[in-house]
């Protein structure tokens, strides 16, 4: 009872807490570093002058010298109050679940969704008649949001907020997590400790041959988000509740294995790459062209 009692307390408290957001800042440091090292010249001019415009951002707290400091500032807009509240849903598109596969338009009141946000995101940048402040406002956004549909976790719910009430229960020095808090989330884990594994070793930010961007930076936001959507699905959620996925309610805490663990590294890795080089052929169709 006493056990029951305090994971209850846990899961209250995750529930009142704001809701999370993808990658964290190493995460999406990452992603945009892929992006820098594979976007052409003019981009990379585009970019630089639109820069110069950050004295113009509406949060100066949130500093932004590079597309680094760029992709972070959406996750620092947290630290401005209610100011941006609005903005917090455009980072996540909760699709069920159970439902047979993703939909475009679910979970995306009044466009207020990861998905839909790109889209208007990439439009704004890429209009140069707009301010050069609102424009870098709109490739901050866009650098963020792109990272972040690549997030399992950020494309689905069961009736868990997307994975931030499930709280597990078992990281420990045996699986690389030593040192790490003990009461995390399975979106927590998907956010950072994944990632700060996953991330260890080769880096992922290089320079990728035509071939290569050709493969790898294809689609658009509805198709990342499907992407996404069905790793957490078949994979993710699977690795934690077994069979109760649509079955049955969750259990008060769940485990997840070392062998899972070292099994979704890889696809952490991949997502990171993906966002990093399909950002990288946005920016050039925004400001290169």
């Amino acid at each position: 009872m006493i056990r029951r009692a305090l994971v209850a307390c846990a899961l209250l408290a995750l529930a009142a807490a704001p809701p999370a957001f993808a990658w964290g800042a190493l995460g999406h440091r990452d992603i945009a570093a892929i992006a820098e090292a594979n976007i052409n010249p003019r981009t990379r001019q585009a970019l630089a002058d639109l820069l110069r415009a950050a004295p113009a951002l509406p949060a100066p707290k949130c500093r932004v010298t590079s597309l680094g400091d760029a992709s972070v500032w959406p996750d620092c807009l947290r630290g401005e109050g209610d100011r941006w509240q609005e903005t917090f849903a455009w980072h996540y598109q909760n699709a069920p679940a159970c439902a047979p596969d993703f939909a475009p338009h679910a979970a995306c009141p009044g466009g207020a969704c990861v998905t839909a946000q790109i889209a208007r995101q990439q439009g704004l940048l890429a209009n140069r008649r707009l301010p050069a402040g609102q424009r870098l406002q709109a490739l901050a956004f866009l650098a963020h949001f792109i990272g972040d549909v690549h997030q399992p976790f950020h494309t689905v719910d069961n009736a868990d907020r997307g994975g931030n009430t499930e709280a597990i229960g078992n990281l420990h020095a045996e699986q690389g997590f030593d040192g790490e808090p003990r009461a995390i989330t399975l979106h927590r884990l998907w956010d950072e400790q994944l990632v700060r594994r996953a991330l260890v070793g080769t880096p992922l930010a290089r320079r990728f041959s035509p071939a290569e961007r050709a493969a790898l930076a294809t689609g658009n936001a509805e198709d990342w988000a499907r992407e996404s959507w069905r790793i957490a699905v078949r994979i993710a959620y699977p690795q934690v509740l077994g069979p109760r996925l649509c079955h049955a309610p969750a259990p008060d805490s769940v485990t997840i294995s070392g062998t899972a663990i070292r099994r979704d590294l890889p696809i952490v890795r991949q997502r990171l790459l993906l966002a990093g080089l399909r950002l990288a052929r946005v920016l050039d169709t925004a400001l290169g062209g």
